[in-house]
């Protein structure tokens, strides 16, 4: 499996080489996961509370800060990856499944309250957020909820 991962950042960070490849590997820990094989490509934004705060009241009417945004290009059913409905990059070759924002501050407050360092709040949320991009969702306390949670757990279980 091949992925390239676009970093980009705001507000008052620069490129952090250890965030990244933690992101790096959650992303391919999680696409192993869900079976995909095929190249595909993934942006990621690390920002500030108050960055993630206006992405999310310009693109979800929501007027707050959050850890982790997830933007997919496709609507995939849950565990269903299908290439033949996937955004296709042609100039690269690969299939786009999306962009994710994460608040790095915001991570390292939940990490320090969860008793856990910052990368390992990333890494989680990354997962969270490919989940995302790849069909799953959380928004009621049902059965795709759980899955999601299932899934979470266990593709943060497989590292190291």
């Amino acid at each position: 499996m091949s992925v390239r991962i676009d970093f980009s950042c705001d507000g008052r960070f620069r490129k952090h080489p250890l965030l990244s490849s933690r992101v790096r590997e959650a992303v391919r820990r999680t696409l192993k996961f869900e079976n995909i094989k095929v190249p595909c490509t993934v942006s990621v934004l690390f920002t500030d509370n108050e960055g993630i705060r206006k992405i999310n009241r310009e693109f979800r009417n929501v007027d707050r800060e959050t850890d982790v945004l997830s933007f997919p290009e496709n609507e995939f059913d849950p565990g269903s990856f299908n290439e033949d409905i996937c955004e296709f990059d042609h100039s690269s070759g690969r299939y786009i499944l999306g962009d994710i924002v994460i608040s790095v501050p915001k991570c390292e407050q939940q990490g320090k309250e969860l008793g856990h360092s910052v990368y390992k709040e990333v890494e989680y949320l990354t997962v969270h957020s490919m989940l995302h991009l790849l069909g799953y969702d959380h928004m009621d306390e049902g059965e795709m909820k759980k899955q999601m949670r299932s899934r979470e757990k266990i593709i943060m279980g497989e590292k190291e």
